[in-house]
């Protein structure tokens, strides 16, 4: 779940904006200068809910500016310099055509993501940022593979000519993936929170044979050192805020579950990570939390990222939902059923945690605000004193 607002002002082009220098001299045949507006009554976009382009007279160049009206916000994380011959110069390793347009998707805080559209088709390109190791990118590629390739619906990898997955473009490790269509549920029904269960076992067993093993680097073992980071300034987001997670953290540690059925999990399925038509699933996105760890951890995740409405308050139908379209797929078993309260509270926390750490060091060349922790604080309470 990535979405946060940028400071609002009468006009912004993002220094990841595709500028315009030398147009003459990076010309791209059949090209269009592109200008990006925010659809009327629009804050969120995201891949499948492109900004609305208008084309103006072919100047040989792409173009892309965003236009915010005086007063209104957007979310925005496209931190890279995408200059037309750096395109035009990574695309020429690849078999998909020559670049048409390139278009920012004003949405996430971790990687700068475009809508490539080739003379080949539609695409989507990730630039990965500082916070992507790259180390890491080998198994969130390989796994989108494996989900692709198995009929599960993930965006799949375009290999470039030398056989590889993984370039770089801007000097930064980037890659090419297939664009799959749909949109995210902005109000997600119980049927859809039915179908993201659905989906969410879907995916686990398509990954159960996924050969890969990546540690959870944000798994239950990196929380105490993840809150020690932030302690000194907690309680500057609110008073008793630092000796709450103290509290909390040390009781959900001390109960958290080993030995549970484990493999390839997503571990970020909140509802902009999912695509529906229909009401039917056609996608599920942005692997890059991807990790070996606990099938229900997953799950708790997900709920706690489905099963809370715009207040805040759990939503009974939506829960129920989700688990019935979960055990349709993969029943729980007893051990784990036996754990959701616990995993419940840990999904919380460690979005708390994170959050409580991105809130207090903001990144300097943030384009989108840190979200704010504190509703995870209040998921967290919840638990403590409600069982499914």
């Amino acid at each position: 779940g990535t979405a946060a607002n940028q400071s609002s002002a009468n006009q912004i082009s993002p220094s990841a904006a595709i500028k315009s220098k030398s147009l003459a001299d990076q010309a791209f045949p059949n090209h269009a200068f592109l200008v990006g507006t925010i659809p009327h009554g629009k804050s969120r976009l995201k891949h499948g809910t492109s900004l609305s382009l208008s084309m103006m007279a072919p100047i040989g160049a792409l173009l892309m500016t965003a236009s915010v009206p005086k007063g209104r916000s957007f979310p925005m994380a496209v931190y890279t310099d995408v200059s037309p011959a750096a395109l035009q110069g990574f695309l020429d390793g690849y078999a998909i055509g020559d670049p048409v347009r390139l278009t920012g998707i004003l949405q996430g805080i971790e990687n700068s993501n475009f809508i490539l559209e080739t003379t080949g088709g539609k695409y989507v390109l990730t630039v990965f940022e500082r916070r992507a190791a790259r180390e890491d990118l080998p198994y969130f590629l390989g796994l989108m593979a494996h989900l692709a390739g198995n009929g599960f619906p993930a965006p799949a990898p375009i290999t470039a000519n030398n056989g590889t997955v993984l370039g770089e473009i801007a000097g930064k490790p980037a890659a090419v993936v297939s664009f799959l269509d749909g949109d995210w549920p902005h109000d997600p029904s119980p049927e859809d929170a039915h179908e993201a269960g659905r989906a969410l076992a879907q995916l686990h067993l398509t990954a159960a044979d996924f050969p890969m093993v990546r540690t959870n680097t944000l798994g239950a073992d990196t929380w105490q050192a993840l809150y020690d980071a932030s302690a000194p300034s907690a309680d500057t987001v609110e008073h008793g805020l630092g000796a709450e997670i103290e509290q909390r953290l040390s009781v959900i540690l001390a109960h958290w579950p080993k030995d549970l059925p484990s493999g390839a999990i997503h571990a970020d399925l909140f509802p902009d990570n999912m695509f529906l038509q229909n009401g039917l699933l056609s996608g599920v996105i942005d692997y890059y939390f991807a990790c070996t760890d606990a099938y229900a951890y997953d799950l708790a995740i997900t709920l706690n990222a489905w099963c809370f409405d715009g207040d805040n308050r759990w939503s009974v139908a939506h829960s129920t939902g989700m688990l019935a379209g979960y055990q349709s797929v993969r029943p729980l078993n007893a051990a784990e059923q036996a754990a959701m309260p616990i995993l419940l509270q840990g999904a919380a926390m460690r979005f708390l945690l994170t959050r409580l750490y991105d809130w207090l060091n903001p990144r300097e060349d943030a384009l989108a605000t840190p979200k704010d922790p504190l509703q995870q604080r209040d998921q967290l309470r919840w638990h403590q004193d409600h069982t499914l």
